[in-house]
């Protein structure tokens, strides 16, 4: 196609805007404030979409400027297996028995991180309006960014700060246990948090084995956090047990482990009354994605409006709180971004859609190689998904808990 030609394929798209939205050719895509600025601070990868690069571009098409400052800088992610605690270093180095046989790369130090911090703010460059943090590799580093976070909010209290605070899944840290106290120091400033199952456990001490210890857990993340997403827990016995009958899945389903359930709760701060609860159940795909969490987290922020108003268009119902509702948007998009990745993995050829099987990765690492290849969220392919604009009422709500807080 010549340049001529684009440009009139691009002249005879139908281009309609409003202060709230874009119209192409009859789709409406969402836009963010033009002053609605986000700070965002996690790893970076130079291949595949974990951290900053699962988070930036998706934030980018929902209308946001993003200033980024990198906790990492790898060659790539580490796919189904954590990233080392150490070395403190990786310049130059590579380390095996990742998900791409190899990684290197560094990470930012704490004085590295204190000095961007710095320059920025003696230029008059650090005046966001959201900050998103994700994965920071060390409690000096951490320590840091809490700094930053007490400067920002005092400067702005209406800052929406979102901490997804990455210590691990599955069981497994990916961090050292000095970081863990600092991230409940960092909670008084944190407007939404975003942890996984595990991550709930690991900050609260909880094992959430049943209704009576959600109840606990989220006692103690809204002593100091309003709005508090669990982003995925597994449909266990006791889960199926308790939620909703509205909520469970269809009665046909013979796995109830092949479900996740979301659970958004929102509480005003210094009051004694309970918190909202909503939640939503959606399917577990199988295999192994990387940069899920991430997305999730940079969508919830975004579509995150604390007080909307009659000229923006998106009133909640009285069943529906902003947290919910953003957390809805975030859900159903990443979910659809993992669909539409799977989709794209199972066209592929044999040999790149493998199962996982330890034993034979270990006796064949090229296997998991091209495996985790064809499973890097298609996000740039899948950006209409991300662009699509958010809506009550299409029928992907997170569902209000009713009576939450009456059983246990």
């Amino acid at each position: 196609m010549s340049i001529a030609e684009s440009i009139d394929d691009e002249a005879r798209m139908t281009i309609q805007s409003t202060p709230e939205t874009t119209q192409v050719n009859g789709t409406t895509f969402e836009r963010a404030d033009d002053n609605d600025r986000i700070l965002s601070i996690q790893s970076h990868v130079a291949y595949g979409y974990v951290g900053g690069k699962a988070a930036v571009f998706p934030l980018q098409c929902i209308g946001y400027d993003v200033d980024v400052v990198n906790t990492v800088n790898f060659s790539n992610h580490t796919g189904e297996f954590q990233i080392p605690l150490e070395p403190a270093s990786l310049l130059s180095k590579t380390l095996c028995n990742t998900g791409y046989g190899r990684f290197g790369g560094t990470r930012a130090s704490a004085e590295e991180l204190a000095s961007i911090f710095k320059t920025m703010d003696e230029a008059g460059l650090l005046s966001p309006h959201r900050l998103l943090t994700g994965y920071i590799p060390n409690a000096a580093a951490l320590k840091v960014i809490k700094e930053l976070a007490q400067k920002l909010k005092s400067r702005n209290p209406h800052l929406i700060y979102l901490m997804d605070p990455v210590l691990g899944d599955s069981g497994k840290l990916y961090v050292s246990q000095d970081v863990i106290p600092i991230y409940k120091e960092i909670f008084p400033f944190a407007t939404i948090i975003t942890p996984n199952w595990f991550e709930v456990e690991t900050l609260t001490g909880i094992p959430l084995l049943s209704l009576s210890a959600l109840h606990n857990a989220l006692i103690i993340l809204h002593e100091h956090v309003q709005h508090v997403v669990i982003s995925s827990i597994p449909l266990q016995p006791w889960l199926f047990k308790v939620i909703p009958e509205t909520m469970q899945p269809p009665a046909s389903t013979d796995n109830q482990q092949d479900y996740l359930l979301c659970i958004s709760s929102s509480r005003t701060i210094g009051t004694s009354s309970h918190s909202i609860v909503h939640a939503r159940l959606v399917p577990l795909i199988t295999g192994y994605f990387s940069g899920v969490g991430d997305l999730f987290s940079a969508l919830t922020l975004g579509h995150f409006n604390p007080s909307p108003t009659p000229s923006d268009g998106k009133l909640h119902s009285a069943t529906q709180t902003p947290l919910s509702f953003a957390a809805a948007a975030a859900l159903h998009k990443t979910h659809s971004i993992l669909k539409f990745t799977n989709t794209f993995a199972a066209r592929l050829p044999p040999e790149d859609r493998t199962t996982t099987d330890d034993e034979r990765d270990a006796a064949n690492p090229v296997r998991k190689f091209r495996r985790m290849r064809g499973r890097e969220l298609r996000l740039v392919q899948g950006q209409h998904i991300l662009r699509e604009e958010w809506r009550e009422g299409q029928g992907k709500d997170l569902q209000f808990w009713d009576r939450f807080w009456d059983s246990s």
